[in-house]
């Protein structure tokens, strides 16, 4: 019994400096991954003057508003307004040719069943059971 307690205590002890070192390190990685994007900040605000890897200094001109070149545009283009018609006439005409489709006996007589040809009607002893539609007929 004093050992089972003992034992217990001990693992305790262990549980709690495990996790007291993983939260150390945990802090420690955040801590340094935070410093070196810091210091890569830093290093990209102060590089003014001329380096190794990049021998000649920016330069930077600023002009006034009036000074600085426009891109001049040709006139409007009505491409996209083109297209943009042509696929608004092929989704009527596919409309239109389902409509067509759906005024078909086929779909508008309900004696079809959704069969293509009407189903035959047999009397009630030789009835057969309709794989496609599910009905005896």
């Amino acid at each position: 019994m004093k050992w089972e307690i003992q034992y217990l205590g001990s693992l305790k002890v262990l549980h709690c400096t495990m996790r007291l070192t993983l939260s150390i390190l945990l802090v420690l990685c955040v801590l340094t991954s935070f410093a070196q994007g810091r210091k890569q900040k830093r290093a990209e605000d102060t590089q003014q003057g001329p380096t190794s890897l990049d021998p000649l200094p920016r330069e930077e001109r600023h002009l006034p508003k009036q000074a600085r070149k426009r891109v001049e545009s040709k006139g409007p283009t009505y491409n996209s307004e083109k297209e943009y018609y042509e696929r608004v006439e092929a989704f009527a005409k596919t409309r239109r040719k389902n409509e067509k489709m759906l005024m078909s006996p086929q779909y508008s007589d309900p004696s079809y069943f959704g069969h293509k040809r009407p189903p035959k009607k047999r009397p009630p002893h030789k009835m057969k059971y309709c794989k496609e539609c599910g009905i005896r007929h």
